[in-house]
């Protein structure tokens, strides 16, 4: 065949993940940029690079350092944060940008916009401190306003991770109906998170794996946890976590000290593999005030693991309550302590959940079915702008 009758390969499609911090990539989207890639997309990251660039590069990803904090909140700098994603959107001229959190999901949306970027996946991991915090209206109403502006664009979709969010975005006029759909997180890794057996020593350990921050609760449940030890139990805790920095509400490491020194409590602080405090212990916990839908008790369940937690969005998307679990109000000691002593004391109900969880997360939690879903969504907003690629960017 002569070369100039030599078919073109068409290049591929370019993705771009825009998350605040390289850890929360690694930890919570990796599974979805992995089927992006697998299915044959070209994909890159634009993040804060701290701990994990070597490790999101070496799976094929483009990394591009973002200099953004964001526990930020001042204007001027929301501005300059914004002119940098246009100044990048234009440079890599992705396809698809996919905004992955609160933060990117405004910043990134109203620079997709300025870039004339094609098509937009924006993704709320949950609503938030700042819609659980009542005293921040100002700032609400802000980002509220913006959150009105990027979701009503064209040729995009907004990702919730449970339906509470789902509700409560267009109830309040925050998202068109039309344009919100729940995606179940990233799913998890089934193969890697595999059944554990229960620990064959020792006394039975409850343990919460997360952000040691004051809205995952982490208080409550210690106190809980205190009360069922003062009436004779013998119940360990595990609290698997550092404090969190860049959140308002994050603890302090004198506070964790001194609940190490409680009875019964140890605190690990930062682990590098879950998997291996699901080993120590017989039921998982989270106190959370609201979530997007908790990675942590996922990859629990997955585990074999029976589950204790609030009764609020995201968690409740998790936890069947008398199923794979139990539910309990939130900020409410008493009820939580009498769930740990039932789990504690009830072996038979402890496995049955436990059994019950790891079939739940196989029936529609595994990462590769998630993965199938969002690859489908890349396809669908891509071929619907295709006929207007060639739409000229928006100047100033």
């Amino acid at each position: 065949m002569p070369l100039s009758e030599t078919p073109i390969a068409a290049p591929r499609r370019r993705i771009l993940f825009l998350v605040t911090e390289d850890w929360f990539f690694w930890a919570h989207r990796l599974p979805m940029a992995r089927a992006a890639r697998d299915a044959g997309f070209e994909v890159s990251v634009a993040t804060r690079v701290d701990q994990h660039g070597a490790r999101i590069q070496a799976e094929g990803f483009t990394l591009l350092p973002l200099a953004w904090d964001r526990r930020s909140a001042n204007p001027f700098a929301a501005v300059a944060a914004i002119a940098a994603l246009v100044r990048l959107y234009r440079r890599e001229k992705p396809d698809l940008v996919h905004h992955v959190a609160l933060k990117p999901v405004v910043f990134g949306g109203l620079a997709a916009r300025v870039a004339g970027v094609p098509c937009v996946l924006n993704t709320l991991t949950g609503l938030g401190d700042l819609f659980i915090d009542g005293d921040r209206k100002l700032l609400r109403a802000v980002v509220g306003l913006a959150l009105r502006l990027v979701t009503r664009r064209a040729n995009s979709l907004l990702t919730v991770e449970n339906g509470d969010d789902c509700r409560f975005l267009t109830d309040s006029g925050l998202a068109p109906r039309d344009g919100v759909v729940v995606v179940r997180g990233s799913g998890v890794d089934v193969d890697h998170y595999a059944p554990l057996p229960e620990p064959a020593d020792g006394p039975v350990t409850v343990a919460f794996a997360g952000r040691m921050t004051a809205n995952k609760g982490v208080a409550t449940l210690v106190e809980a946890h205190q009360r069922v030890v003062a009436r004779g139990a013998p119940l360990r805790l595990l609290l698997a976590g550092a404090p969190d920095p860049g959140n308002q509400t994050s603890l302090s490491v004198e506070q964790l000290e001194r609940w190490a020194a409680l009875p019964m409590v140890e605190w690990l602080g930062k682990v590098a593999d879950v998997r291996t405090v699901w080993a120590r212990c017989h039921v998982a916990a989270l106190a959370s005030r609201r979530e997007g839908l908790p990675v942590s008790l996922m990859e629990a369940a997955a585990c074999g693991r029976p589950l204790i937690a609030t009764d609020v969005p995201g968690c409740r998307e998790i936890v069947a309550d008398g199923d794979n679990g139990l539910l309990v109000p939130p900020d409410d000691p008493a009820a939580l302590a009498d769930a740990l002593e039932r789990m504690a004391t009830d072996a038979d109900f402890r496995h049955r959940c436990g059994a019950r969880s790891r079939a739940m997360v196989l029936s529609d939690l595994a990462s590769d079915r998630v993965g199938a879903i969002v690859v489908g969504h890349y396809r669908a907003l891509i071929a619907r702008s295709a006929p207007s690629r060639s739409a000229s960017p928006v100047t100033s």
